[in-house]
């Protein structure tokens, strides 16, 4: 049963109080109460993941469950800056539904009542306003300002890619990118009779380049990659399991007899 618009103003109301109750420091959690905004950052990650992963399963109830969970970390850290003075819950509502609001004119009139049509491009254009805004005294404006550092690598150098496509830096088509990416290959060769220092950066180059090279075929090298991985525990387990079956021990088993099982259960 969903809940009403009035039950989900009072279940929230009722978290945020957990969470202000968790926080008290006479008799709040010792766990809770030592926690910081660094301390519990990460969490909201793996959060996110989860619920990402909820979402691919279609698993409405566990979605439900992570959305939850996600919710918590916003509650909870909503609840620590309101503690040193900062901001509180509501202001972080606040945030986010001015910036919808600002970011879709073409949905939402302006105090005159009017709406803007919608054209290609306003969205980050709304966007990069909202960055200028945020700019330091002395700061030089950059495409790719925002780019959020914890942003797992992969992730983030789709993003650096696509913020630098915005202003032009970028291959003209895949096979130039996929020269690019044969190159950063060779270089890697090379390195590896240099410096560890030098391979270590030959092998970054490589793999930026290839997440290059994805986009540039318009493929989400994230989604190719956790296919990849899905494949290869698939093939994985069944090469254990036909090792067994033919009375070998995967772990003792040479890698000439792992790499005949592998080619059987590729080949099927």
């Amino acid at each position: 049963m969903r809940a009403s618009p009035t039950n989900a103003q009072s279940s929230l109301a009722q978290l945020l109080e957990i969470m202000r109750r968790l926080r008290d420091p006479i008799d709040g959690c010792p766990w809770d109460l030592q926690q910081s905004h660094t301390s519990i950052a990460p969490y909201a990650i793996e959060e996110a993941y989860e619920a990402a992963d909820a979402a691919e399963r279609e698993d409405a109830d566990d979605l439900r469950d992570e959305l939850g969970d996600i919710l918590l970390q916003v509650v909870f850290q909503a609840q620590i800056a309101e503690e040193g003075g900062n901001f509180s819950f509501a202001d972080v509502a606040d945030a986010i539904t001015q910036k919808m609001l600002r970011r879709h004119p073409h949905v939402f009139p302006d105090k005159d009542g009017l709406t803007a049509p919608l054209k290609q491009g306003n969205w980050e254009k709304i966007k990069a306003a909202e960055r200028q805004e945020k700019l330091k005294d002395g700061e030089t404006p950059s495409a790719l300002d925002g780019v959020a550092r914890t942003l797992p690598p992969q992730a983030r150098a789709l993003k650096l890619q696509r913020r630098a496509a915005r202003i032009g830096f970028d291959f003209p088509d895949w096979h130039s990118a996929f020269a690019k990416t044969q190159e950063e290959m060779l270089e890697v060769v090379k390195a590896v009779h240099q410096s560890e220092e030098q391979l270590f950066e030959e092998v970054g180059d490589l793999l930026f380049s290839v997440i290059n090279t994805a986009r540039k075929l318009d493929i989400d090298p994230n989604k190719a990659l956790e296919a990849a991985n899905r494949k290869f525990e698939h093939r994985f387990k069944a090469m254990e399991k036909k090792l067994i079956e033919d009375g070998h021990d995967p772990e003792g088993a040479d890698l000439a007899t792992q790499d005949e099982a592998w080619n059987l259960i590729k080949h099927k």
